[in-house]
């Protein structure tokens, strides 16, 4: 049960992590993604399991709501308030 919980969570993590628009970020997700599951791999203790699920959840949500402004507000994006400075030169 706990693998299946962390695979998925490892699943989740890397396809919103691909949502961010700036390539550094995407980047910077994915790698830490990737090094903190290989880091772990081998704990066999099932509290300490659970508490790398737990944190890794509140990761997940961190990187969702993170992606998803990415998406709103990338810089291709021209916001009211770079409108209105233009318009004032």
């Amino acid at each position: 049960a706990m693998q299946s919980e962390a695979i998925a969570l490892y699943r989740n993590l890397i396809r919103h992590g691909k949502k961010f628009s700036n390539y550094n970020f995407r980047e910077y997700v994915l790698r830490r993604t990737r090094e903190d599951f290989s880091a772990n791999r081998k704990v066999a203790d099932q509290k300490v399991v659970a508490e790398l699920i737990a944190k890794g959840k509140v990761d997940l949500g961190i990187v969702q709501r993170q992606s998803a402004l990415s998406r709103m507000f990338s810089p291709d994006m021209v916001l009211a308030v770079e409108k209105r400075g233009a318009e004032s030169q």
